[in-house]
């Protein structure tokens, strides 16, 4: 089977971006900031992004690129005779596949959201206990929420089903274009806001407070967390794209161009969140924890950011600007995976990407409604106090994912696996910033240690923590 190659680097840069930025920059980055001291988070977070996820990601692009294969076959292309690194192959595939289990009902969820800002759900309402209503009124609607995932599901696999160029590279530049664009305009509306002063130096300038009370040890490892999670390594799904390439550009180049990409909209969800909360609803004297809880995880996007939008002037317009934003931001994500899954069915079955897709589809579609029930009718069914969406997330985020990279890094850096020189070979073909050989020491032996240690860290917090 001919491989499908994309048509510009423009198009490889804003895909790969695409997977590494998702909801989770928006929802999780801004407040982890916030709450470990502001500038001081995000120059630590920026070291360990250049340290830690930067090299990763040029490992898989390499990977993909010098083996033309997914990542459940390029092992195949790579590894010694009779060596089984190939196993991890379908490891990566799986936790594709884990992944999009709940982020297809998150995703869909950011779609009704646009649909009720859109429609004018929220108008009328002046009480928060209105506006939080509705989420817990959408997650109670099993049928509801099961038809927002069809749609996520059928979309997704759709655009990935056509030819490559004309398909995911098409929809993914045009999606990730809207998105910068709509991120600009949202950040210029928060710079003019009355509350944007206090909100900006909240979010940004160093606490010492807030650095005492968190802990620089707390601080590092938050930093070192988000740097790696946020550019989605360990499961082949920047490898993928690597294979799609040509050899015109070094890839420790790219692989900085889609970090900043990444970083820029993780920032800049900040910084349209603090100046529109601290103009509605919050001020200066509102208490620290008070703000953060407000402004964390889901409950910042679809709790208390309507409740921004409803007390703003013009606020249906930028709700639904806002979630116009966070939609694409999912479906950037989803189009990724979705286009990574494919490549590894097709090569291990041969299909067509017509047939592919249709059983993919279905079969994800299928395997979504556990975690969409978790938040109803199987409410009840728990482990440990987590619910099917925070198991599955588990498994993706604290193991999977740092397990992968690991075994990505030790590959890449052994005689055992490709060989360190392999690989630098490989990601300094073409124009751009090169791989150095005094890099080999670190590779091989300090950053496996760092990977492995937040790989043990996640789950000793997560069970005893």
């Amino acid at each position: 089977m001919e491989r499908e190659r994309l048509g510009s680097r423009l198009g490889f840069i804003l895909i790969s971006a695409g997977c590494a930025i998702g909801i989770g920059n928006v929802w999780k980055f801004p407040t982890v900031t916030a709450q470990n001291g502001g500038g001081f988070f995000v120059l630590i977070y920026l070291l360990f992004l250049v340290i830690m996820g930067i090299p990763i990601m040029t490992m898989e692009f390499s990977m993909g690129r010098a083996s033309g294969k997914s990542p459940v076959k390029l092992y195949q292309q790579l590894e010694k005779p009779g060596h089984k690194w190939h196993a991890h192959g379908y490891v990566a595939l799986g936790g594709n596949v884990l992944l999009m289990m709940y982020y297809t009902s998150v995703t869909g969820w950011m779609l009704q959201y646009f649909v009720y800002m859109l429609t004018g759900k929220f108008e009328g309402m002046s009480s928060a206990v209105e506006v939080n209503a509705v989420y817990g009124e959408m997650l109670s609607q099993p049928w509801v929420l099961i038809l927002f995932v069809a749609i996520v599901v059928t979309f997704g696999f759709l655009v990935c089903s056509f030819n490559m160029q004309k398909g995911l590279e098409k929809v993914s530049k045009i999606m990730m274009l809207a998105l910068l664009t709509l991120i600009i305009v949202l950040v210029i509306h928060g710079f003019t806001l009355d509350g944007a002063k206090e909100g900006l130096s909240f979010y940004l300038i160093p606490n010492m407070d807030r650095i005492r009370e968190a802990g620089i040890f707390n601080i590092i490892v938050a930093a070192m967390n988000q740097s790696f999670f946020t550019l989605s390594l360990g499961m082949g799904s920047m490898a993928i794209f690597g294979s799609f390439i040509g050899k015109d550009r070094s890839l420790l180049g790219e692989s900085v161009n889609i970090a900043v990409l990444d970083t820029f909209v993780a920032i800049s969800s900040g910084l349209i969140i603090f100046p529109a909360f601290f103009t509605y609803m919050g001020n200066d004297t509102l208490p620290t924890d008070q703000i953060l809880a407000q402004t964390a995880g889901p409950g910042l996007i679809f709790k208390t950011l309507p409740n921004v939008f409803i007390n703003m002037p013009a606020g249906r317009l930028w709700g639904t600007l806002f979630f116009l934003f966070m939609t694409f931001a999912a479906f950037s994500t989803i189009l990724a995976v979705f286009q990574n899954i494919m490549s590894c069915v097709q090569e291990l079955t041969e299909w067509s990407k017509i047939k592919t897709s249709i059983i993919c589809g279905v079969a994800l579609f299928v395997l979504s409604i556990p975690c969409i029930l978790g938040s109803n009718a199987w409410s009840g069914l728990t482990i440990g106090g987590k619910n099917i969406m925070d198991i599955e997330d588990f498994l993706v985020s604290q193991i999977i994912l740092p397990a992968g990279s690991l075994i990505f890094v030790i590959f890449c850096t052994n005689k055992i696996g490709w060989g360190f020189e392999s690989f630098m070979e490989e990601a300094n073909f073409g124009k751009g910033l090169k791989v150095q050989k005094w890099m080999k020491t670190y590779m091989r032996f300090v950053l496996p240690v760092i990977v492995g240690a937040l790989l043990i860290y996640g789950i000793v917090s997560t069970f005893i923590g």
